[in-house]
Order: C-alpha cells, then sequence, then structure tokens
C-alpha cells in the first residue's frame, strides 16, 4: 500500500480574469510589409511557415517557407493582417524572438533577432540553443 506525499485539490475558478499572453513570434514593421508584398504577388498562400533545420556549422537554421494551409500543430502568429505559421519542431527554439526584415546595397534578408540563442557561426546562417 502506497501512502501519497502530495495532496492536490482541484477548484473551478469562475470570474477569472484573464491576461494577455505574449505571441511566440513578434514581427517588425519591415517584416510585416515584406511579408504582406511577398503574399500580393501569391495569392493562392495564406501566409509564411517558419521553420528549423539541423544544418550548418553550429546546429540549426531557419527556414522559411509559403504556406497554404495551417497545419494542427503549428502556431499561428497574426499581427496587422499578415499571417506566419511555425512549425512544430521550431516553437521552443522561437519564444520571445523578433522577425525583422534589413536591406542594405548587397542583400535584403529576414532576421531573426532571438534572445534564446548560445551561439551563432561565422557566416550566421546556423546557431544553437
Amino acid at each position: 500500500m502506497s501512502v501519497p506525499v502530495v495532496r492536490a485539490t482541484v477548484r473551478a475558478v469562475t470570474k477569472r480574469k484573464l491576461l494577455p499572453t505574449k505571441a511566440a513570434l513578434t514581427l517588425t514593421p519591415a517584416a510585416v510589409n515584406k511579408i504582406r508584398f511577398l503574399l500580393q504577388e501569391k495569392p493562392e498562400y495564406i501566409g509564411l511557415k517558419v521553420g528549423v533545420r539541423t544544418r550548418g556549422c553550429n546546429g540549426l537554421s531557419y527556414t522559411l517557407d509559403y504556406t497554404k494551409e495551417k497545419d494542427k500543430s503549428d502556431e499561428e502568429v497574426i499581427q496587422e493582417g499578415v499571417r506566419v505559421f511555425i512549425e512544430k519542431k521550431a516553437q521552443l527554439t522561437l519564444l520571445g524572438t523578433e522577425m525583422d526584415f534589413v536591406e542594405s546595397k548587397l542583400s535584403s534578408e529576414f532576421v531573426f533577432n532571438n534572445p534564446n540563442i548560445k551561439g551563432t557561426c561565422g557566416c550566421g546562417e546556423s546557431f544553437n540553443i
């Protein structure tokens, strides 16, 4: 016969004030504008899907693809009418991340400002957590 170590009680809560949750991923105005522009050129897609893939010299790399539908396990971020879906595998690596779009004379790219990253490779394409 086992003796319980800890006891738990369940209570139904009524009139509970719900606190707003922070989105898993936030988009800068530049990223919103670029995604909106990209999706205008491809009306058959509903948004972009962000994922992670094992590659590079430091472990993980982000992937960006167009998507026609939301998978059941995807996290959806809607900001200013733009929809971005996060694959299940990438959800924990992106918590608290800001997605930006940066243009210079030599390149234009999405940049992920991620506070969870512990290290990156020299070229900035791969990271580890």
